[in-house]
Parts: structure tokens; sequence; C-alpha cells
């Protein structure tokens, strides 16, 4: 037994920390050997993975449950849709039996018990407050991201964000930046990108075709007013339990680009507006980013390199995330070596690929007492392997662990109870209605048009007395230069037509927020 007391030593943790389950050894459970993780490491991200059916999902129920319990907000992406029962005291009946004999065999004290939980929906569709965001915050790279645009159309479209933002023409919703993207490439718009590059009518064209393609999809109920105010999702409740923030989205599960793309939105507004705290004795919040390889599929090496950096830097900020998906491929490396914190369940091995698969999952994990690719076929439903950081940063040894079960539903609640529990939040009244204020398609929609002698003064010009450009100073960088700089957008701060002091801020990934 001397490995299974090295390995339970590992986990000895004396702070606060969530109970994960008890260590599994030669077959044999053993509840005097927990499984643990310390709570303050919860920031430095993890990956939870494995195959379908496995348990990843009442792993997710698990950890957020513990998490909220001691006064850390949590955010579920529930895919699926059978994360609701969060919010329910679990089943004490037949179904129970088996919970009280899973609970019983790793040492816990189970109690039926439900957590606050509030119940998100993107645009809408489906149960649940309507979670928004302008086309403005969204930004130009997560939009090219679900439009499919390739580098070029996507540096295009930053520059006509960037237009929007100088002369204060608000994208609110999808119908303003068509109005906008509509104007520059009209006789009387088409010179007000020409000395940065200008727009082509075939660029144009593309991201016109994307944005109806996209609208006809049903996506402009995703964009518009009352905007989201991510700052939601770091409250806790009267009794001083976590916010458990639960975003529906089996009403959008056709549309999986859009919903992982308006989860990075989240999670880069969050990244935007937080202030650098370090590390602390507890996360602000968690957030599970469920069916994580949807975000990486196909993504531009650019969209890559700022997901790195968001998720190096969100850190520092008080924030955890965990990418949950089947097998860590999935998840880039630069990505993936951020993930400090590891639950895997069990994996497949029927075909070729799939021991590929196994083969580089296991590479991924330090040294074990284990046989790790025999242990990762054969593991049960709700085991799973398990490696964490310690109290002080440092990798603890891999254990093969039996999980708890969760205290409350194992399973949905009903739909007309989510609507009910959304119409009693003290949010509903903010959000639930879509409003329309005037933006870009109103105000472009009012300019004067020109009148056949403005047309003819026009042509009667020549090149010697119209106006010429100033040359540009090139100890300056250029704008394109500003705005378009290696694929990414820098951060930009322009202050918004005759709006004093009102200023667009973009990140890395070009979203914006107008601070209320």
């Amino acid at each position: 037994m001397s490995g299974a007391s090295e390995i339970a030593a590992g986990y000895a943790f004396t702070g606060p920390a969530l109970d994960l389950g008890a260590l599994l050894w030669e077959g044999r459970c053993l509840p005097d050997a927990p499984v643990r993780v310390p709570l303050p490491v919860l920031n430095r991200h993890g990956l939870v993975a494995g195959a379908t059916g496995t348990g990843k999902t009442k792993t997710l129920q698990l950890i957020a449950e513990q998490l909220s319990a001691q006064g850390v907000p949590v955010f579920l992406a529930d895919v699926k849709g059978d994360l609701s029962g969060i919010s329910a005291p679990g089943a004490d009946g037949a179904a129970g039996g088996k919970v009280r004999e899973r609970a019983e065999e790793v040492g816990q004290k189970w109690t039926s018990t439900g957590f606050p939980t509030e119940f998100y929906a993107l645009g809408g569709l489906g149960h649940g407050i309507p979670v928004r965001a302008t086309v403005t915050s969204f930004g130009p790279v997560l939009l090219s991201k679900v439009l499919g645009l390739n580098p070029t159309q996507e540096q295009s479209l930053g520059l006509i964000f960037h237009y929007a933002d100088q002369k204060g023409l608000e994208l609110y919703d999808l119908k303003d930046l068509r109005a906008v993207v509509a104007f520059l490439t009209s006789d009387e718009g088409r010179t007000e990108l020409k000395d940065i590059g200008g727009l082509s009518t075939a660029t144009a064209g593309v991201i016109l075709r994307s944005l109806t393609a996209f609208d006809a999809q049903g996506a402009a109920a995703f964009f518009g007013e009352p905007e989201f105010d991510t700052g939601e999702l770091l409250r806790t409740a009267a009794d001083g339990r976590g916010i458990v923030s639960v975003l529906e989205l089996p009403a959008v599960q056709d549309k999986p680009q859009l919903f992982s793309t308006f989860l990075m939105w989240l999670l880069a507004d969050l990244f935007h507006d937080l202030p650098e705290v370090g590390d602390l004795d507890r996360p602000k919040l968690v957030f599970f980013f469920d069916e994580a390889h949807l975000l990486f599929h196909d993504a531009s090496k650019a969209f890559l390199d700022s997901i790195t950096q968001t998720v190096r830097l969100i850190r520092s900020k008080g924030v955890g995330v965990f990418f949950v998906t089947q097998t860590p491929k999935d998840v880039p490396g630069d990505v993936l070596a951020q993930l400090g914190n590891r639950i895997q369940h069990a994996l497949r091995a029927f075909t070729p690929d799939d021991q590929k698969a196994l083969k580089a999952t296991v590479k991924t994990f330090p040294d074990s007492a284990y046989d790790l690719e025999e242990l990762l076929t054969g593991l049960g439903t709700g085991e799973a392997v398990v490696t964490v950081l310690s109290e002080r940063g440092a990798p603890t040894p891999v254990a093969a662990t039996r999980l708890r079960a969760p205290e409350s539903l194992m399973g949905p609640v009903d739909g007309a109870a989510v609507d009910a529990a959304a119409r009693a939040s003290s949010l509903h009244e903010r959000y639930a209605q879509a409003v329309d204020r005037e933006s870009a398609f109103e105000k472009l929609a009012a300019r004067p048009k020109p009148t056949e002698k403005d047309k003819e003064k026009e042509k009667e010009k020549t090149p010697e007395t119209r106006p010429k450009p100033s040359a540009p100073d090139r100890t300056e960088p250029s704008m394109l230069e500003q705005v378009v700089g290696s694929g990414m957008f820098r951060s930009l701060a322009r202050s918004v037509g005759t709006q004093v002091g009102r200023e667009i801020t973009r990140s890395l990934f070009g979203t914006a927020r107008r601070r209320r």
C-alpha cells in the first residue's frame, strides 16, 4: 500500500479545498484517502475530458456545487440541457439509493441540496433570462470567426468597425452593421476608407452575404440591447453562497460556432473589465467552457493566440477557466499548457484514431504509478484520473479516483420551472424586453442624399481643385497598422463623434465595452 500512501499524501491539503472523491488503488476504493483540489488554485484553470457517457457533466455539477457552497460564483454552459438540476435538491428515492451507495463508498456525507441559480438563454431563445451583446462590443475578431471570414475579410471587417467607432455609428444589431457596410461601398461613402486601404466591393459582398445567411439562421436575436453585463456573473446569494449561472443552450445546438464564440465573448468581456488582483484565497468566478473543441475548430492562428493570451492573463483577475471536451488533443498545446488541474474520464480505443488519442493523452500526464493506457480504457462511469496543483503550485501525483455524487438533482428540471425562476429573478425586468434605440441604421438612413447638382459639381472638379490628402507622418504607425496588426486588433481608444468623453476600447479580441 506504499504507493497508495504516497499518492494520498499528495492530496493532504491544510487549507480550503474541494473534495473530488476517493482514491482507487489495485481495484479497491479507499474512502480514507480523499482526492481534493485546493480552492486557491482553481484560478489556474483546468480540463475535464472523457468520452461521451463517462460522467463529465456530473463532474461539472459536483465541482460547481462545492464552489457555490464556498462562496464562489460559477458559470456553466448547459449545452445538452441537463445541468439545470443544480437548482433543485437531489433525488432521495429509488435513484437516491444508488447515490447514497456511491456516497458510502467514497466516505461522503451526502445531503440533498439545491443551489442558488440564475438561468440564461442566448437572445431569449429557450428558457431563461435573455443574454444579448451589441455588435459593437462583440467585436470584429469574434464576429469574423462566427461568419467564417478569411484573414483579409477579417481585416476589412476590422476597418469597418473602426470607422463606426470613430463616427459615432452605434452597431447595436446586425442591421446596423449591414447599413455601415452598404454605406462604405456606396458612391457617397466609398472614399471614407480610401486613405487606409479602402473596402473592396468583392469583400463587402462576402461580408454582406455572410451576415444575411447568419441572420436567416435566427442569429439576429443574439445581438441588440439591453446588452448583458457580465458583472452579473460575479454575484453571491444572500446566504453567502456563490450564484450558479446556467446558460441554457439546447435551443441553439444547431449553431455550435455561434454559442462557442459567444462564450468566448463572455470570457473576453470579463477579461476586459476586471481589475488585476493577483492570487486570491478563492477565485472570483470559475467559468466552465463546455464543448470546447468547437471554439478551436478552424480557428486562425491569430484567434488561437488571442485565446492563449486571454487564458494566461485572466488568472491574475481572479477567474478560473475549465475547458470541457472529449480528449486533451481537442485543445491546442499552448492553451493546454495553462490548464493546471486535470480530470480525465475514460477514453475509448476502438479505432486507430482513438488509440492515437489515448497515447497522446497519456503523454500529457506526469509520470505515475499506474499503467495509464490500461487504466484510462477501464475506468467506469463516475471514475477519473486526477492530477491538480498543490497549495504551493506543484502538480500532485496522478490519482485514479472514484468521484463523489452531486447533492443536487442529476438531471434537468422542468422547462416551466426554469421559466418561473427566470421571471422571479431580479434581473428579469432589466434584460427581458429587447429595445431598439437609434443607431447606425437610423443615422445613415436619415443622412441627406446628394442631389444631382451636387453630383455634377463633384464631376466638374479637376484633380488640381480637389483637396489633396496630407502626407502621413511616418514617425507614427499608419492607421492601418494601428487597427490591424499581425491579424489581431490592438487596443484603441477613440473619441466617438461629438460625444465627448465616450470612448470605445478594443481588447485582444476586438471586443468593446462602453463603461456604464
